[in-house]
């Protein structure tokens, strides 16, 4: 077979086809930092690293696509919130933007185009899409509508107006549904090929299925239904077995999933309703691995879920901490093409 590219492999996996091996997203996101010898901070300071160290990091790992995200509170930033960085993890929300419910009314939207931390996403998605020349795929990301307020307002104090205020619960819904759709379709027209929708509040590890179905469900199918550009839904390492028959109706054509998750029973699942799965590396865990324990995981996994396409192989969270090595990152890798040419082995040594 002809080598194909990123975005042909990724594509033919995602139409439920075997391309010539799976598709290998590796989410990194503060490595660029230690690529180009930067601290966190600096690193993010500018688009221009962010480009850079994507690059890198593709070449190094063989990654099957470009991920110019740069940290959730990103979203906050350009609602003037603060940021609290930190010398090893990703930066994160500083004190809530909202403190008293009535501030939900005061909230001014930003415009992702003209307002600084959202511009400069912007602009990495556009160069690295230049990069790309159509052949990896850019991945955009938005925090859904649902799961924002984690970060506008505190956890605690979002339950408070999720269960018992529904009023107010509202009015930020339908602040954050305008504010979601905008920023995700700016993305796109700056050139991300896919939004990853990252909610993990509509997880039933967090949230009932029957308040999912009243709150974050109806918002993910309005919102998704807005979006330019094909959407996966990611529960950043929630479960979702027990939500899997709604979220076709939402328009996801993927699913971000839990390493908790039963993959066989997931994936058998997952293809009869057309969802493809992105997932489930623990890591976490993958902190302590070495190299045999990498590719052993990997092997588990991909001859669980990978079989007759529809899979991606990926981390279950959505951003692999910045404290796994570069061994084990190359060891997924080289562990990827050594299992996870088609068609899948099943246990023969190779």
């Amino acid at each position: 077979m002809s080598e194909i590219t990123s975005m042909e492999r990724v594509l033919k996996s995602l139409s439920f086809q075997e391309p010539d091996r799976v598709p290998l997203f590796l989410l990194l996101t503060m490595h660029g930092a230690k690529e180009l010898g930067m601290t966190i901070r600096e690193y993010f300071s500018s688009a221009e690293n962010v480009v850079r160290g994507q690059i890198l990091l593709r070449r190094k790992y063989d990654n099957d696509c470009y991920f110019p995200f740069f940290y959730a509170a990103r979203e906050i930033e350009a609602f003037g919130g603060d940021i609290v960085y930190s010398e090893d993890g990703p930066p994160n929300a500083g004190e809530p933007i909202i403190k008293k419910v009535e501030d939900i009314e005061g909230l001014a939207m930003p415009d992702p185009r003209t307002v600084r931390p959202l511009q400069s996403v912007l602009k990495a998605i556009n160069a690295l899409k230049e990069e790309g020349r159509g052949g990896v795929p850019v991945l955009g990301v938005v925090i859904s509508p649902f799961s924002l307020p984690v970060m506008q307002m505190g956890f605690e104090r979002y339950l408070d107006i999720l269960y018992d205020d529904r009023d107010f619960f509202d009015r930020l819904m339908r602040f954050n549904k305008e504010f979601s759709v905008r920023w995700a379709n700016a993305q796109v027209e700056a050139g991300a090929t896919a939004i990853v929708y990252f909610d993990p509040l509509s997880s039933p590890s967090i949230t009932d299925v029957e308040t999912f179905k009243a709150t974050g469900y109806p918002i993910a199918k309005e919102v998704i239904s807005r979006i330019k550009a094909p959407v996966a839904m990611h529960f950043a390492s929630g479960l979702c077995m027990d939500i899997l028959d709604l979220l076709p109706a939402t328009g996801t054509v993927a699913i971000g999933f839990s390493a908790l998750e039963n993959i066989p029973k997931l994936k058998e699942k997952a293809s009869r309703l057309k969802l493809s799965l992105i997932g489930n590396l623990n890591g976490v865990e993958m902190t302590s691995w070495d190299r045999e324990k990498a590719e052993e995981t990997v092997r588990g996994v991909i001859e669980q879920g990978a079989n007759g396409g529809g899979f991606i192989l990926s981390d279950n969270h959505g951003e692999i901490p910045f404290q796994v090595s570069d061994e084990i990152l190359k060891a997924i890798s080289e562990a990827v093409h050594k299992w996870g040419e088609y068609p899948i082995s099943n246990g023969d040594i190779r």
